[in-house]
């Protein structure tokens, strides 16, 4: 028998879950418990295909619309990411009884941009195009209240009707490095810019990036456990790219791996987006162990230690 050849694996920390994915999903599984299948999810509860099949198993129906829920009567559950003030009227208008699993995070950018438009400023959303939080967070203020700039091209031709009072809030998910560079665009075309006293972008998707930038420049391979379309996922890659690391990968989990990529290397990082589960994680390195004689040590940027208070309906169920 041949001998496996060494491999280091370095794990970024922190990783995976954030307090309010954990939120989000304990959300779904207590109101399963308490209220029993059928509960409805608009939208993915968050972005990660096995956390969002582990709950179908359980009884958990998604839906884009709420016109899609069929039995009006079962609790209907808003994802992590956020939902328009529209979301709100619609469920109401069908009496249907709701659970808002929101980010506390992204309510937070929400109130911050409902304040500022009190106040009468033109606000400036940075953030991707089509991705829920976005939406979500557009939706708070009515049409043509709020504008969205997705690059620095954006931000030099974005037109505003007051230059003297504008504001600016963010997606929570960004990249650090594009935000700033979105910024610094905005603030040499409008002097008197508002800002945020506290950075828009959570301390999630902050921590994460900067685990990586400390373990990418160090290994031959940075892997990424996430879904394709997770704002926070698609970044970490970006980060391990940009920070010397180019073999960096997104996947969803081991059975995504191309083992082509992984010829003649001595060291991968890991790290895992805010919505991927550690279980993941553990199945990846496993596979690993399968073909290579591996050593396994994790390398710290921050502790953890944030939660969120869960809805008053389930606070009991969860005792």
């Amino acid at each position: 028998m041949s001998k496996l050849p060494n491999l280091e694996i370095i794990l970024c920390a922190p990783r995976g879950f954030c307090a309010g994915v954990d939120r989000a999903v304990q959300i779904v599984e207590l109101a399963l418990q308490k209220y029993g299948a059928p509960i409805y999810v608009r939208h993915e509860i968050v972005h990660n295909k096995y956390v969002v099949d582990g709950l179908k198993n359980k009884g958990a129906i998604f839906v884009e619309e709420l016109d899609e829920v069929e039995d009006t009567k079962a609790p209907v559950i808003f994802s992590a990411h956020g939902v328009a003030k529209s979301v709100f009227s619609e469920a109401k208008k069908f009496n249907m009884f709701y659970l808002d699993a929101t980010c506390p995070l992204v309510s937070k950018v929400h109130l911050e941009a409902q304040k500022l438009h009190l106040q009468g400023y033109e606000i400036i959303l940075i953030g991707h195009k089509g991705h829920p939080e976005v939406e979500g967070t557009m939706g708070q203020l009515p049409s043509g209240a709020i504008s969205l700039v997705t690059d620095s091209f954006d931000a030099e031709n974005i037109v505003i009707k007051n230059p003297d009072k504008v504001a600016y809030v963010t997606q929570t998910t960004l990249s650090l490095r594009d935000t700033t560079t979105i910024v610094r665009t905005l603030k040499s075309r409008f002097k008197n810019l508002k800002e945020q006293k506290k950075k828009d972008i959570c301390y999630a998707t902050t921590n994460r990036q900067e685990a990586v930038k400390q373990v990418a420049p160090d290994v031959d391979a940075m892997l990424v456990v996430g879904a394709p379309n997770s704002s926070n996922s698609m970044r970490l890659v970006e980060v391990a790219q940009r920070a010397g690391c180019k073999k960096s990968i997104l996947i969803q989990r081991a059975s995504d791996i191309d083992w082509q990529d992984f010829t003649n290397i001595s060291s991968i990082g890991i790290s895992a987006g805010a919505s991927a589960p550690e279980v993941l994680v553990d199945e990846i390195i496993t596979s690993f162990k399968l073909r290579y004689n591996i050593s396994v040590s994790t390398q710290k940027f921050a502790d953890e230690n944030i939660s969120f208070n869960l809805p008053k309906e389930l606070r009991e169920q969860a005792k």
